[in-house]
């Protein structure tokens, strides 16, 4: 299922992010070998799928690997993907994340200086365009200082690029077309190349760059597209765009697997469930241990309030994935709708708990407590709704729900659990210290 959430991102924004069991395992296929020639550890959980149709990757602390949205849909081949991820790795090899850091302190600090600079040359010329001059001639000349260096960077994370694809046995003309791609881009949004305003050194000079390796390369660029890419291309097109938009990137004379797939998600946009699993069943005579086209019917099912056909299907994802977090949440949401007995509410505890060992999420913690509170344990039903609230970040609710699970006589594992979350709320909103006791 594709799901929307909201990342903190910086102290003024927040990204929208995408969740999906698939698109996070393609581009975990992708990454992972790029990682490993690279020797950068790798996690899944910290690649994320920005919610955004413009053409952009990149890396932040903690090596977290976020994609746009825009990247998987309007490219061409997963070629084009393996020369984009190999292009972000050269930044964390590089050291690129804490040398920014560094490199934006001290422009700010320069910058300071700037200011005051030009305050002590008004006042000893008295003219404030004086001052002004000086100032603008600093900053200028920050801001030309510091576009060198990310110019700099990026040719280091393309020379990066192209040594791991070459450990992959793969050809650098997917990252040389994509570069194409963004510069089509820019000259259409009439972004002009200067050599200072922009945060990519010019891209007719890293095509140049491309295409010389690409050239030189031994390997051949893909003959045929990878099928996992153009199946994850297709959901997110038909997931994020209007069907009319589908139906025309996918006409129904294309055939093929990815073209049944995503119509199938516009006509369950549209909310014609039935030409919508006459799809699916279709794609599922062919390719019946796919867990993703038994995804989509369980959700469809759902969505026509077909709770235990939902459920018999999110199962069949289960055998079919059975360590995969996103999945496990799915079906536990199905089971609970279906009025659980006794046994089957152990079993839906027991599986979300592994879902938020492996993957932590608002909406796992939140039915966990849902479960628990069925199973009448009230102070385990008080935590997990605690830990949801935190995730969401309302601290002051979790920390009074916190403190009715320590009045309901929890166990002593639980209480350390319960003690530990009062110390994290504590350690990052200090100002709710004190206030529920």
């Amino acid at each position: 299922m594709l799901i929307l959430a909201f990342l903190p991102f910086d102290a003024f924004a927040q990204i929208s992010i995408i969740s999906d069991e698939e698109t996070e395992q393609y581009l975990a296929s992708v990454i992972r070998p790029l990682f490993q020639q690279a020797g950068v550890p790798f996690n899944r959980n910290k690649i994320y799928i920005v919610n955004d149709n413009s053409l952009n990757a990149f890396v932040g602390d903690g090596n977290n690997l976020f994609v746009h949205s825009g990247t998987l849909i309007k490219a061409d081949s997963s070629d084009q993907i393996s020369g984009v991820l190999a292009h972000e790795t050269g930044h964390i090899t590089g050291g690129h994340i804490l040398r920014q850091k560094i490199k934006s302190q001290a422009m700010q600090e320069a910058s300071l200086a700037s200011v005051i600079l030009a305050g002590a040359a008004a006042a000893a010329s008295g003219r404030g365009d004086v001052a002004m001059a000086v100032m603008m001639g600093s900053q200028s000349s920050l801001l030309s200082n510091y576009m060198a260096y990310r110019v700099e960077e990026e040719r280091s994370a393309d020379e990066a690029a192209i040594k791991l694809l070459s450990k992959e046995q793969i050809s650098p003309q997917g990252l040389m077309n994509f570069m194409k791609k963004i510069q089509k881009q820019n000259m259409l949004n009439g972004i002009e190349e200067s050599n200072y305003f922009r945060t990519h050194p010019v891209t007719s000079e890293r095509v140049r760059f491309l295409q010389q390796a690409a050239s030189q390369s031994p390997y051949s660029p893909q003959a045929k597209s990878n099928e996992a890419f153009q199946r994850v291309k297709a959901k997110l097109t038909a997931f994020l765009s209007e069907p009319s938009l589908t139906f025309k990137k996918y006409p129904s004379h294309d055939t093929s697997a990815a073209a049944n797939y995503a119509r199938a998600i516009a006509y369950f946009k549209q909310l014609k469930f039935t030409q919508a699993i006459k799809l699916l069943d279709n794609l599922l005579q062919k390719e019946p241990n796919n867990p993703y086209f038994h995804e989509l019917k369980a959700q469809i099912y759902m969505e026509q309030g077909k709770i235990k056909a939902a459920k018999a299907e999110y199962a069949k994802v289960l055998s079919l994935r059975p360590n995969a977090a996103l999945l496990q949440v799915d079906w536990a949401q199905a089971a609970l709708a279906d009025t659980p007995s006794p046994t089957e509410l152990k079993e839906i505890i027991a599986v979300l708990n592994r879902s938020l060992q492996r993957r932590p999420s608002a909406t796992g913690w939140l039915l966990l407590s849902q479960a628990y509170s069925l199973n009448r344990q009230p102070a385990y039903a008080d935590y997990a709704a605690a830990e949801h609230s935190l995730r969401i970040g309302e601290p002051q609710i979790a920390q009074r729900q916190t403190t009715n699970a320590l009045k309901n006589n929890p166990s002593a594992k639980l209480k350390l659990k319960l003690n530990d979350l009062l110390r994290r709320i504590k350690n990052d909103y200090p100002e709710l210290n004190n206030r529920y006791k």
